[in-house]
């Protein structure tokens, strides 16, 4: 049975010397708000999520949506979990992916 996996947005961060010194200015970043969650269900991006976040944290969610978990011999308290960041260097997202209950 395929279970249903929750992504939340636990924290974001924002580096203002790294983007002066090294990114072209832009016009639109980040959408994902603290405390922002999502869920997946049948392994499926969900609406609204960022693409590039979404590269990051689809290996973990399959893993999990499978029965699957205990990343890295132990790395989490809750096997069925981890907590992964996206990978813009700018301003990322740390993310808590889960078992829904």
């Amino acid at each position: 049975m395929i279970k249903t996996i929750k992504i939340t947005a636990i924290r974001k961060t924002e580096y203002p010397d790294l983007m002066q010194k090294y990114e072209n200015p832009i016009s639109h970043a980040c959408d994902i708000k603290v405390g922002q969650t999502f869920r997946v269900i049948g392994g499926n991006k969900p609406e609204g999520f960022c693409d590039s976040a979404w590269q990051t944290l689809q290996p973990f969610v399959e893993v999990l949506a499978g029965g699957g978990g205990n990343f890295f011999d132990g790395w989490m308290k809750n096997p069925h979990s981890a907590m992964l960041s996206c990978n813009d260097g700018f301003r990322p997202v740390s993310f808590l992916v889960e078992v829904e209950e």
